[in-house]
């Protein structure tokens, strides 16, 4: 006779729910080591390093594209690419003259810390330079995940929603920066800018936002003059 109760432990949600958490604990805290030794190795060479993280279709990779240009005679830059397929993006960065890695994440969903590291020992970025990480388009799992870089920049388009940062709330907590990219687009939409400010500030009060468009050029040097101002060697001029 089959009465449905089977072993007891096999249904037991509580007995799930330790497992689950106890395994996520195992990871992060793998994923932690890893950021670690990279966050030495960065500190060591003095090397500025943003995770740019976004959904798909916010512009970022035209964003890192226009950055990597804009930037490479004054400072040197290098960009790690995560997708879960293709080497497109990392194509379109190395055809601006800047070195670029490809990290395929398969059916992953999010770049961690030993990829990073991997990637690094490749590309071998510049003591003192920009390396600047695109993470896999979206706004969940990338945000539970230190890489080991000194910023998380959040990227939003006009052309999403403007309550994406309380549907969101770890990624933008996360953020030391939320760039809202495509404003050149804003005539032509309905997106209240002030309230998605208001979301992005309720999650996070001091994140800083910056308006931007990616294709036109709008607020990038404030862009850039953020950047700049977070350069370890400028960070230790200012203090020192």
């Amino acid at each position: 006779m089959i009465d449905g109760s089977g072993p007891h432990h096999a249904h037991d949600p509580h007995s799930c729910e330790s497992r689950r958490v106890r395994l996520e604990t195992d990871i992060l805290a793998k994923n932690n080591e890893y950021a670690a030794r990279n966050r030495c190795y960065f500190a060591g060479r003095g090397i500025l390093v943003l995770n740019l993280v976004s959904s798909p279709g916010s512009g970022k990779t035209t964003l890192l594209a226009r950055t990597a240009s804009d930037l490479k005679d004054t400072m040197p830059v290098s960009v790690i690419e995560g997708d879960q397929q293709t080497a497109m993006d990392a194509d379109r960065i190395r055809a601006t003259g800047v070195p670029a890695v490809q990290i395929n994440t398969g059916k992953g969903c999010h770049l961690d810390a030993r990829m990073v590291g991997c990637a690094v020992e490749k590309l071998e970025p510049e003591s003192g330079s920009l390396l600047l990480i695109e993470n896999v388009g979206n706004l969940v799992c990338p945000a539970g995940f230190d890489l080991g870089e000194a910023h998380k920049v959040a990227i939003l388009s006009v052309t999403e929603g403007e309550d994406k940062p309380i549907k969101y709330p770890d990624m933008f907590h996360a953020a030391d920066v939320m760039l809202l990219n495509k404003v050149d687009l804003l005539p032509y939409l309905d997106f209240d800018v002030e309230q998605c400010i208001a979301y992005a500030k309720r999650v996070n009060p001091d994140i800083e936002v910056i308006r931007i468009s990616a294709t036109k050029g709008d607020g990038l040097a404030r862009w850039y003059d953020w950047i700049e101002s977070r350069r370890p060697q400028q960070k230790e001029a200012r203090e020192g």
